[in-house]
């Protein structure tokens, strides 16, 4: 068996991570590294599952969420392939939508952050808007509206996001004018009705 693709450079390495994997967070060592993606070996520690099972996890879908903090990377990425060499579990995973972060903050965050856009609402002046969320964790959530409204940091109000099934009590952290118009703002839930975050994993090594 060889999971080593020729299109592309890779560098061999060992440096540790983590995927979301069946609603799981699994520690994970990088193999090799190239441009268009990273080989991993899952560590048998953190799952009991074989190949198999593994498969009818991806059934549902093969894209993971990935944090690399080591190479400052973390997103999302395809699993393009998984086997069984000499032992151990390798999954070949193809970056898909992964950000660097050139200032190293992967280390100082309480939890990973998941770009996600998907529209819900928030109580704000006396009125509902309409929101964009940029990006989620399970702390809290980045949105954006399309409009200015008067707001302040430390505000306490009410939410709805329904792509998670999130609703409840959430506090505005930060605020600060979006380049193009609109308001970005900082968000941090307080008290939810449900408590759970599914779909989103802290990710803490």
């Amino acid at each position: 068996m060889n999971l080593v693709l020729n299109r592309h450079y890779r560098k061999r390495l060992m440096s540790k991570g983590l995927i979301y994997l069946g609603e799981e967070e699994l520690e994970i060592t990088i193999k090799d590294l190239s441009l268009t993606g990273v080989l991993a070996e899952l560590q048998s520690k953190h799952i009991s599952a074989d190949v198999k099972d593994i498969f009818n996890m991806l059934s549902v879908s093969t894209m993971v969420d990935m944090y690399l903090p080591e190479m400052r990377l973390a997103g999302e990425a395809d699993v393009v392939r998984v086997d069984i060499f000499d032992g151990h579990i390798l999954i070949a995973l193809n970056f898909r939508n992964v950000s660097y972060d050139v200032n190293n903050q992967l280390y100082k965050r309480k939890a990973y952050r998941k770009n996600m856009t998907a529209p819900g609402k928030i109580l704000l002046d006396g009125a509902y808007h309409e929101f964009s969320a940029i990006n989620v964790s399970v702390d809290g959530l980045m949105v954006k509206l399309a409009e200015s409204v008067a707001v302040e940091a430390g505000e306490i109000t009410v939410f709805e996001f329904e792509r998670l099934g999130l609703k409840g009590e959430i506090k505005v952290v930060w605020v600060e004018n979006a380049e193009d118009g609109g308001l970005l703002i900082g968000l941090k839930y307080v008290h939810m009705e449900n408590t759970e975050v599914k779909g989103i994993p802290r990710f803490a090594l």
